[in-house]
């Protein structure tokens, strides 16, 4: 069981998933299917970045929508009013919202705790109101219309749901190809003592404040990234992109996923969606019911799903490598025991 579960959580895990996406415009009932999927893959990238300054480095980032909102209105306005190329459009998007992230960062993140968390809510809500309200900019309420869709890239066309699709697939598994290296890399390592313990980690040496700012400006990046794709998605944009309930809705996916992991965020951000839209009759009572669900979780699986399915199995290792102990120290005692016995 233990070498499947290491075959499953390696490389091949990540490839049978791959191939599922691969896999699946070609048993997706309609087109409507095909962009539930790769809305969630959008939102799924944004979460990742999220993880990142949260999971991983302990940081609670409440304006993480905003900052999506960022990166689609970056690419929205650009093409719109002033004619750039979407690509061009697209890679700024990332980049505005990362410069974004490092002015905001420099200031925000010399608060802790509950501190931060509400300074970044306050950041949140304030570009939601810039967004709104800067009409000769955003367009204010009215939002932006006509964005258009991904240029061509030689022979690829991006012009039906399945090219769309197989769009946003590709930059979900470029994005989380290079998450992974960050996480296991010795700046990922940086994140997780800052998490773990901060006193401790400058003790090690660890520059705390460049160590958070790295880790909320590579957040913010991947959520202008998500911004600028989702921008070319669905080609409309509104206030309500910069909503703090999106990245509540992402807090959500993390949580139940298991935060702090690399497979958590991605089973949240994908399996939500669809409970959603299977039970569309309960819209209505949406946080009526999902509230004491993930109060359920947060009490009996606060690690969420992945991270609890991991530390079960670490305990598991842990008790299986005491048993053996115990039982080479028996065996030892038994034969030292005989030895001298025969000696006498």
């Amino acid at each position: 069981m233990d070498r499947v579960f290491d075959l499953l959580h390696g490389k091949l895990g990540w490839s049978l998933l791959l191939a599922a996406g691969i896999a699946f415009p070609f048993v997706a009932g309609n087109d409507y299917h095909l962009t539930v999927m790769s809305t969630a893959y959008i939102f799924a990238l944004a979460t990742v970045g999220l993880n990142l300054i949260t999971g991983y480095t302990g940081q609670f980032n409440l304006a993480h929508a905003g900052f999506m909102a960022v990166g689609a209105y970056t690419v929205g306005i650009l093409t719109v009013d002033h004619g750039v190329p979407f690509w061009v459009a697209f890679a700024l998007s990332g980049g505005v919202a990362a410069v974004l992230g490092l002015l905001i960062g420099i200031v925000s993140l010399r608060l802790k705790g509950h501190y931060f968390s509400i300074f970044t809510l306050c950041v949140g809500y304030i570009m939601y109101l810039v967004i709104e309200k800067w009409e000769s900019l955003t367009h204010g309420t009215v939002g932006i219309i006509g964005i258009p869709s991904p240029s061509p890239i030689g022979p690829l066309q991006f012009e039906s749901p399945r090219e769309l699709y197989y769009l946003v697939l590709f930059f979900l598994a470029a994005g989380l190809w290079a998450m992974h290296r960050i996480v296991h890399s010795l700046m990922g390592r940086s994140f997780v003592a800052v998490r773990n313990s901060e006193d401790l980690a400058e003790a090690l040496g660890i520059n705390l404040m460049r160590t958070k700012l790295i880790a909320f400006v590579l957040s913010v990046f991947y959520a202008g990234l998500a911004g600028g794709l989702y921008a070319g998605f669905v080609r409309f944009l509104g206030p309500g992109v910069a909503g703090v309930e999106h990245t509540f809705d992402m807090t959500m996916y993390m949580l139940i996923g298991g935060i702090g992991t690399m497979f958590g965020p991605l089973l949240g951000a994908l399996a939500m969606p669809w409970l959603t839209q299977y039970l569309q009759f309960l819209q209505e009572y949406r946080f009526v019911v999902f509230g004491p669900l993930l109060i359920v979780l947060v009490i009996f699986l606060p690690h969420g799903l992945v991270g609890s399915l991991l530390q079960w199995r670490a305990r598991r290792l842990s008790r299986r490598a005491t048993a053996a102990s115990r039982a080479a120290g028996q065996r030892a005692g038994g034969t030292l025991s005989a030895q001298e016995g025969g000696h006498a």
